[in-house]
């Protein structure tokens, strides 16, 4: 059933199947809604927002129903992780940014909601003072994608909530369980008001286009590819509401000339940029740039590593890489390596099914070589576990390849000489980047060009689901 002001109301779109990736089998009906029962879930939404309790909750209030969140997602882990395995392939090296982060987020969502909304600011020639205050946008849609649900709901419901917004989540119909377990949690375990988060799952394209198109709804804010995200920002400019958009990426791993290519290195190269979730994250760093000295040792070392990757069903505590989300994708990842080897790619190890399972939906680690720069398989975003491996001659040539791309979201540098990898890094137009593996810790995400608009985390994540007001006070 859908979660609507506060209460679990039967669908009147009728069900549609929740498949199980690594079998290929129904594990659940999901509730469908129609464009009727999304604009009841905004109705809701509007309401709470404009006559409910949440928007004008004391800070600490809202930092407290936040807390409750946090605790129960933590009481919750080991059933939230049952699901993962079902119904988004989450394997046990994954469990922490999958289903016990989340808890942690919800807990420093808690503390955001404490950061103080006003404060005065210099203003230059102003006759009194300028008060900077920082007010809730208003009815958020939270539109989530089937990669990493959990880790996405949370952290978009938590960061809208200590904003003091009302909500409609939104989650992918590949994954819509995860919504509902999360709204199971609001209501039994929290004391967050009714109508403060509703959560629906259509399935159809008109239903789900009424959270950018309805002017009830004030703030779009929208996970998934850059297609979908273009489509996202067109709907939500017709009545100019605000948007967040985290989108693709096809970032760049670069391993200088002087790093030491230890094989704890390597299977970090592996994982980040090929096996983590089965290649289904935005973040992967899906371009490995070498220098041609290392190159084929690299190569070779990287490519029995990935021989090594126990590929199965999740519930096996022994595989380290599940399925890919549905059939579709997985004939989508199998068209983009068969592109690839027709443009030239050698396939190293990996480019098909295992022979091994012929039941759900699974692809080996693959890993590609003597790829162009400007290949289609270095340019658009695979999200399968496909590593793209490249040569570079210096670091300007490094640097061009990197910005060779119409995404900007994340990426590494790899190296001795540190300062060396922060001036390159300076030099990168993404988003975030890590060097030697310190990733930035509760920093804003999101991306340049088309990997985004805006940011998420922290602060500045919090001040995105927020309008900046000034008011001039006189002495």
């Amino acid at each position: 059933m859908h979660y609507i002001d506060g209460e679990w109301v039967q669908p009147d779109a009728g069900r549609y199947d929740v498949i199980n990736p690594a079998t290929g089998k129904v594990i659940a009906a999901a509730p469908d809604a129609s464009p009727t029962q999304v604009q009841t879930a905004i109705e809701a939404a509007r309401r709470a927002f404009d006559s409910g309790p949440w928007p004008t909750a004391e800070p600490a209030e809202r930092a407290r129903c936040l807390r409750q969140l946090s605790s129960a997602l933590l009481d919750a882990s080991s059933q939230t992780f049952d699901l993962a395995q079902t119904e988004w392939g989450c394997t046990a090296n994954e469990r922490l940014i999958q289903v016990d982060g989340p808890a942690f987020m919800a807990g420093r969502a808690a503390e955001l909601a404490l950061e103080p909304a006003e404060a005065p600011m210099d203003a230059w020639g102003a006759a009194g003072t300028t008060l900077l205050r920082y007010e809730p946008v208003g009815v958020v849609a939270a539109m989530t994608p089937w990669n990493f649900p959990h880790t996405l709901n949370v952290m978009k419901v938590g960061t809208a909530l200590a904003a003091g917004n009302t909500l409609v989540l939104k989650p992918s119909p590949l994954t819509p369980l995860a919504g509902f377990a999360l709204a199971r949690i609001i209501d039994e375990h929290t004391d967050i008001p009714p109508g403060v988060v509703n959560v629906v799952t259509p399935s159809g394209v008109e239903a789900s286009r009424l959270l950018t198109l309805d002017p009830r709804v004030d703030m779009v804010s929208f996970t998934g590819s850059s297609t979908v995200g273009r489509d996202v920002m067109a709907g939500a400019a017709t009545t100019m509401k605000r948007i967040l958009l985290e989108c693709g990426g096809k970032s760049a791993s670069i391993v200088l000339p002087d790093a030491d290519v230890s094989d704890e290195l390597l299977e970090r190269i592996l994982f980040e940029g090929c096996t983590l979730h089965a290649g289904q994250a935005c973040i992967l760093n899906s371009r490995l740039l070498l220098p041609d000295a290392m190159h084929d040792d690299v190569v070779a070392r990287l490519a029995e590593l990935a021989r090594h990757v126990v590929v199965g069903d999740p519930i096996d505590p022994a595989v380290t890489m599940g399925p890919l989300i549905s059939r579709e994708h997985l004939c989508r990842v199998q068209d983009f390596v068969r592109c690839a080897t027709s443009d030239g790619a050698t396939v190293v190890t990996g480019g098909g099914r295992p022979k091994d399972l012929t039941a759900g939906f699974y692809f080996e680690p693959t890993i590609l070589a003597d790829v162009t720069a400007d290949a289609r398989i270095a340019q658009e975003e695979v999200f399968g576990p496909v590593l793209t491996v490249l040569r570079y001659r210096d670091d300007d040539d490094a640097i061009a390849i990197a910005n060779r791309s119409a995404y900007g979201l994340g990426g590494a540098m790899w190296g001795t000489d540190v300062e060396r990898a922060v001036a390159i890094a300076r030099r990168i137009r993404t988003g975030q980047i890590s060097i030697n593996g310190t990733i930035p810790g509760d920093a804003p995400f999101g991306g340049f060009k088309q990997s985004g608009i805006g940011r998420e985390g922290g602060v500045m994540g919090l001040r995105s689901y927020m309008e900046p007001k000034a008011i001039g006070v006189p002495m």
